[in-house]
């Protein structure tokens, strides 16, 4: 029997666990929001969905999390720019804790959402294609009915506004697409100036906003080297916002903004995969 004021070894294991979660670096609400780059809203709503726990609160009330809520709220922001849904990645977050049957359920929700996504990248390949062989059929047709000289007219205009050129095969719709709005990285230099990214793997995200971002899983000097000249190149290029390179804390951070960001995405795409 226990006396008056004694614990039971489980309520003592469990005062010793708290104690330590508490006497360690814990963040406010305000700091885990700021590292999210997220409002405290967002997190007092992920605590409603059962997605992110506080571990305690101050002598003033306010919410305190544990030094790795920062990772599970990357986790949860990565999984939401993928298409999962919150009932998603609570599965996700129960197969991580082994819950029965939570890996079979996350198996299946994976494969769905991969197969939707090529579904999409697939209509958007073919109607890229189907686009460029019909303003071919079109160019002919004017070539045809008004005459070679408005044909030809036709064509020229055609490739001075969509950098599109039925007869140019050895280059990439990426490098047509740089050079149409004037992109540095068109230049003659896109190979030696991209050498130390090409083959390397990659994170890349749309934002909220106009714009998207990469994240390389290094901090090599050659990547940092790399992507700082890569955005010190395009300073002065006006088809898209100065990007910027940060460092994070698991990799290096590349960010660009504006209407014509996505050619930076595609750009990083190819050269993950090794594309000239």
């Amino acid at each position: 029997m226990l006396r008056s004021g004694q614990h039971s070894p489980a309520a003592r294991a469990l005062n010793t666990d708290t104690t330590q979660i508490m006497t360690e670096k814990t963040l406010t609400i305000g700091e885990l929001a700021k590292q999210g780059s997220v409002a405290t809203s967002l997190l007092r709503y992920y605590e409603k969905e059962g997605l992110l726990e506080p571990v305690g609160r101050t002598a003033a009330g306010y919410r305190l999390y544990a030094p790795d809520s920062a990772r599970h709220l990357r986790f949860i922001r990565k999984a939401q720019r993928y298409g999962f849904s919150l009932n998603d990645i609570k599965l996700m977050r129960g197969a991580a804790h082994g819950k029965k049957g939570a890996m079979h359920d996350i198996r299946h929700i994976a494969e769905q959402r991969f197969m939707d996504i090529e579904r999409r990248v697939t209509e958007m390949l073919v109607m890229r294609h189907e686009m460029e062989i019909f303003l071919d059929d079109v160019t002919e047709q004017i070539g045809e009915t008004a005459g070679e000289e408005v044909g030809n007219r036709y064509r020229e205009l055609l490739e001075e506004v969509c950098g599109h050129d039925h007869t140019d095969h050895s280059r990439s719709t990426l490098q047509k697409l740089t050079e149409r709005l004037g992109c540095k990285l068109a230049k003659a230099e896109w190979d030696n100036l991209l050498e130390e990214l090409r083959g390397e793997h990659v994170h890349i995200w749309q934002d909220d906003e106009k714009g998207y971002s990469a994240l390389y899983a290094s901090k090599d000097p050659k990547i940092v080297k790399a992507l700082e000249k890569l955005a010190e190149s395009e300073s002065g290029c006006d088809a898209h916002i100065v990007p910027e390179v940060e460092s994070a804390e698991d990799g290096t951070l590349f960010r660009a903004r504006g209407e014509n960001a996505f050619l930076f995405a595609q750009l990083f795409l190819a050269l993950e995969a090794g594309e000239t």
